[in-house]
């Protein structure tokens, strides 16, 4: 018989970061599917925020995807699960998570004296993480890595994001440019002037295509997959060019680039500065001059040709 997993992620808190709010951070959703290789034959279970819905809708691999609210939580406050694997650190989701019957815990607990959320033995190191922003900064396993050990597994490389959606969209663009970012870390962001100037540098040897679809998530996924190559903020397009399979050039400042793989299909470019505070993983910039502006278009474009040689017929 197929095990019952129960995964709980909503998407409110960071795994790898200490911010805990209710804006649905769908970049950390989808990159958790990489959970999803270690369960392929069991019968899993996935809560989610409706906002995330659509990352995980159709995935092969989980049965049933449940939009957090008081049925579905009431809902499975009565099933029986063997593994319940808590991602959120959100003190009420801990404490939902704990309330579920399950002969297995991995994650978050809630710490009944502090009320604040608490880490079961392989999730210690995790959470570490979260508290203490100068070992953050020091941590060099990647995302996958960190993820994997929370629940006993080794992740090997070549277990990547599993999307369920299906794109409707054929490749057409040589170069797409996902220069927007989200309210949750505007500093993120590339120089709307840099990318501007990227563009005239691309012109006549590449045909370039500016972010598509930010009003409808199935549109957004189409128009990644509809570009050979993403140029991109450290951002939701990038994980879903990620989950795409899609070349890749990600531009990183106040984030950790450490923390992110690209399989082998992409290249991070840093600030060229010397300011000391990179990455300072805050997402206000304590600079007068955002360190994302010493990246410089001439650094982008010479990855561009690197990676796309040939002009488009």
């Amino acid at each position: 018989m197929p095990a019952k997993i129960l995964i709980i992620k909503l998407g409110y808190s960071e795994t790898l970061d200490k911010e805990i709010g209710t804006t649905t951070s769908l970049g950390d959703v989808l990159r958790t599917t990489v959970i999803l290789n270690y369960f392929k034959d069991d019968d899993v279970t996935w809560l989610v925020d409706e906002k995330a819905y659509p990352l995980l809708k159709g995935n092969p691999f989980i049965r049933r995807v449940l939009v957090f609210g008081p049925g579905s939580v009431k809902q499975l406050q009565r099933e029986r699960f063997d593994t319940v694997i808590n991602l959120e650190k959100g003190p009420e989701i801990c404490a939902f998570s704990d309330s579920v019957k399950a002969r297995r815990r991995f994650g978050f607990r809630l710490d009944p004296g502090t009320g604040a959320a608490q880490a079961y033995g392989g999730a210690e190191m995790v959470l570490s993480l979260c508290l203490d922003l100068e070992k953050k900064k020091e941590n060099m396993k990647f995302w996958q890595d960190a993820l994997a050990s929370m629940i006993g597994k080794r992740w090997s490389a070549r277990e990547e994001y599993i999307l369920g959606y299906k794109p409707r969209s054929k490749v057409k663009y040589d170069i797409g440019f996902n220069w927007v970012v989200g309210d949750k870390w505007p500093n993120k962001a590339w120089p709307k002037k840099n990318w501007q100037k990227l563009e005239r540098s691309l012109k006549g040897r590449y045909n370039v295509s500016w972010q598509k679809g930010l009003r409808d998530l199935d549109d957004y996924m189409d128009w990644i997959n509809s570009c050979r190559l993403i140029v991109t903020n450290d951002s939701l397009g990038m994980h879903l060019a990620i989950a795409l399979r899609k070349k890749i050039i990600a531009l990183f400042g106040p984030s950790s680039s450490k923390e992110v793989y690209l399989y082998k299909r992409g290249v991070k470019l840093l600030p060229k500065t010397r300011y000391k505070c990179v990455p300072c993983l805050d997402p206000v910039c304590a600079q007068k001059v955002n360190c994302m502006e010493y990246i410089t278009p001439e650094a982008v474009r010479e990855e561009i040709v690197k990676m796309l040689p040939a002009k488009r017929r």
